[in-house]
């Protein structure tokens, strides 16, 4: 029985230990999220697609390529103007058609969809871990609070409560953050991957 008084007080201590480090985690987290929806916010702002002008440039690579006219397929490419990814893979891919080495660029491509992956994983790290890490700050103060109730102490009981509660919103607002911003950054990226697929298409013209 001692034993097991021993052990049941090292899981109480080790647990309150962590209050704070999840308390700090929490205001982290927070922070992390409010920074994230200013770069989101940024993101929205300088997103630009042009379809008609993609169908244009892309008529004209193919045209180009299948002239073996590397030089006018790399201008053309050079020049357009889409969202962020698009124009950047455009402008990577024209660099290795100027260079006679289009053998990378489906490589390249391959590249942007880590990329694209990459910046989908810090939401989805929050959405799914910010949560948790508020549930632990719930659960932590519950076992103080209940001593307060059993002693009487009814502010230490308020105390612990109040904390319980700060930290389970802390967490779902974090989370709720990291959802939304994956669901949005997720269309987007699939629909960057397919303007880039079909530059894709484009290049890789049989004649």
């Amino acid at each position: 029985m001692a034993i097991e008084s021993s052990l049941f007080q090292i899981m109480y201590t080790v647990s309150s230990s962590l209050l704070y480090p999840v308390v700090i985690l929490l205001l982290l987290a927070v922070v992390f999220s409010l920074g994230l929806i200013g770069e989101f916010i940024s993101e929205y702002a300088r997103r630009h697609r042009n379809v008609a002008q993609l169908e244009q440039v892309g008529k004209q690579v193919e045209k180009s390529i299948f002239d073996s006219d590397y030089g006018s397929a790399s201008s053309a490419l050079d020049k357009i103007n889409q969202n962020h990814l698009v124009t950047s893979f455009a402008k990577d891919a024209a660099r290795h058609l100027g260079e006679n080495v289009s053998t990378s660029i489906d490589w390249l491509s391959e590249e942007y969809e880590v990329r694209m992956t990459k910046n989908l994983e810090y939401t989805k790290i929050l959405s799914t871990v910010a949560p948790m890490i508020g549930l632990m700050g719930t659960l932590i103060p519950l076992g103080p609070a209940l001593i307060g109730l059993a002693e009487g102490n009814i502010l230490q009981l308020a105390n612990n409560l109040m904390v319980a509660f700060a930290t389970t919103v802390l967490g779902l607002f974090a989370g709720v953050v990291g959802y939304v911003l994956t669901l949005v950054r997720k269309r987007w990226y699939w629909q960057d991957m397919a303007d880039i697929n079909y530059l894709l298409d484009c290049m890789e013209v049989k004649k």
